[in-house]
């Protein structure tokens, strides 16, 4: 758990500093890094039900 929290602290910054360094907008970079990362949340749920169902089908029926 731990790693996925620095994790989440180093996403949240490198997404404020990158949208600060190009707008100079402090609410602008705060407001990029809380969506950025809590829309590729959901894309990842549903990117990873597709990889589900691409190795299950891959998957021998005979092992």
């Amino acid at each position: 758990m731990a790693k996925t929290i620095t994790f989440a602290i180093l996403h949240f910054g490198v997404a404020f500093g990158i949208t600060y360094l190009l707008t100079g907008s402090i609410v602008i970079g705060g407001a990029v890094a809380l969506i950025e990362p809590a829309i590729n949340t959901v894309v990842f749920y549903f990117h990873d039900k597709v990889w589900q169902r691409i190795e299950k089908r891959s998957r021998p029926l005979l092992a």
